[in-house]
């Protein structure tokens, strides 16, 4: 397992020659408003968390880790249940100390999900209302005309995922509750998320 340092920059920005260099600097040229999962080498950062191939990942803010509140908080939730240091310069903050969740990181990852909740709500509120005036227009197609998706009850109720489900909620980790349950760490984290966004 290794240290890894992520950084995040704008496509017009060429000051990182020398980082690129360094075989452990993942560096993404893209917009901020990208996902980190759908960053080139962010969804490379998780796959090596998933893999047990990095135990230390250092940013220059957490900023830097999601287009948004929300999703910079899954992705340090993600890597702290996954066993993850996640260490930021700006904040002066590690989110593990000795293997264990830092109090004060916990305490800043409670301040982000109650901003996360709020910022998921009124996203909630625009898609309904969007969604109604759609339908009041009869131009509105669920799931834009494709096959219906699955729901998150349905998803839940499969019995590994209600199982992982479970096993999260008693305070296991992502990982351990996949085991547990006998499903990947890829849907033991969709499984965390939904959790959290839903108030499971």
């Amino acid at each position: 397992m290794k240290e890894i340092k992520y950084i995040r920059v704008s496509t017009t920005e060429q000051n990182t020659e020398r980082q690129e260099n360094n075989a452990n600097t993942l560096i993404d040229k893209c917009s901020g408003s990208i996902p980190f999962k759908d960053r080139k080498n962010g969804s490379k950062l998780l796959k090596m968390a998933n893999n047990d191939e990095v135990d230390t990942i250092k940013v220059h803010s957490i900023d830097r880790l999601g287009r948004n509140t929300l999703d910079i908080l899954n992705t340090i939730q993600t890597f702290t249940e996954l066993g993850v240091n996640v260490v930021s310069e700006k904040e002066g903050l590690s989110t593990l100390i000795d293997g264990k969740e830092n109090p004060t990181a916990k305490l800043i990852i409670n301040i982000l999900a109650t901003l996360s909740e709020f910022e998921l709500n009124l996203i909630k509120e625009r898609q309904r209302e969007g969604i109604a005036i759609a339908k009041a227009k009869g131009v509105y197609k669920e799931n834009g005309g494709n096959k219906v998706k699955e729901s998150t009850e349905q998803f839940l109720s499969k019995k590994n995922n209600a199982k992982c489900l479970k096993e999260l909620k008693n305070g296991n980790s992502i990982r351990r509750s996949a085991s547990i349950a006998g499903v990947s760490n890829t849907t033991a984290q969709k499984i965390k998320k939904l959790m959290l966004e839903e108030s499971i």
